[in-house]
């Protein structure tokens, strides 16, 4: 197939492994919307549920490596910040995934290729399939460069990271939608202020101020995540005073 599939073959070089298998490149892309659609041919699903497994060895591996000083919260909290549905997704748009994806006709036309769930789905189902065919040194090697960039943010402090990737995961779960950040700058270049707006469900959700966009961004997190009434949003209400705390609520040290 790899050979009639541009988008196929776009992935594979994307992602810089070369597949011995084929097949097993095929089946990672291979959305059960489709399979049902050509003689129950076999999903992607079981490849999701291996490279779930491998994704979360690989995070928890290097973080345990790289911060020896960290708490087992600590680990926890940011393996969660890192290996999450939205982060997931943004790897997988990076890499094309969803152009090579196959779908069903009505998955297709819903706009199954951008749904966030769909997209992290088919990259674990592509990191299993990269641990059967090349081994778990590979796998771990082209998990952690596509996690990257995220990594490096939780790094610094996953404890802050994590509100806002609470957040996240709560409207993807209740919306299936991501929150929306405006973020605006006041200031002389030398002592800027910057103001974060989030957004969901139609209207403004949380407001904060910061010395970095980041910053800004994260303030107004924590504003929608504890100041507004979940009660109004659909039946998914997360708890914000219980979910997601640690042994160590501090600032991890490397």
């Amino acid at each position: 197939v790899i050979e009639t599939r541009p988008a196929l073959q776009l992935l594979a070089r994307r992602i810089g492994y070369s597949f011995k298998d084929l097949d097993l490149l095929d089946l990672a892309v291979s959305h059960r919307s489709w399979c049902a659609e050509h003689d129950d041919a076999p999903s992607n699903e079981r490849l999701e549920l291996l490279g779930d497994a491998v994704l979360g060895h690989c995070v928890a591996a290097y973080l345990y490596r790289e911060y020896p000083g960290w708490s087992e919260g600590d680990l926890a909290q940011a393996r969660s910040a890192i290996v999450n549905a939205s982060a997931l997704a943004e790897v997988a748009d990076r890499y094309g995934i969803g152009e090579a994806l196959l779908l069903g006709v009505g998955e297709d036309r819903s706009g199954g290729r951008e749904k966030v769930s769909l997209l992290g789905d088919a990259f674990e189902a592509l990191l299993g399939a990269i641990y059967l065919d090349g081994g778990m040194e590979v796998a771990e090697r082209i998990a952690l460069e596509a996690l990257s960039d995220r990594i490096a943010d939780v790094a610094v402090d996953p404890s802050v990271a994590d509100v806002k990737t609470r957040l996240q995961e709560f409207v993807v779960r209740a919306y299936g939608d991501s929150p929306q950040y405006t973020v605006t700058d006041s200031g002389p270049d030398h002592d800027k202020c910057f103001a974060a707006e989030v957004s969901f469900a139609g209207a403004v959700r949380g407001k904060g101020q910061g010395t970095s966009k980041k910053q800004a961004e994260q303030a107004a997190a924590t504003h929608a995540w504890l100041k507004h009434e979940f009660s109004e949003y659909p039946d998914h209400s997360p708890s914000p005073t219980t979910q997601g705390k640690t042994k160590n609520a501090g600032t991890p040290r490397a």
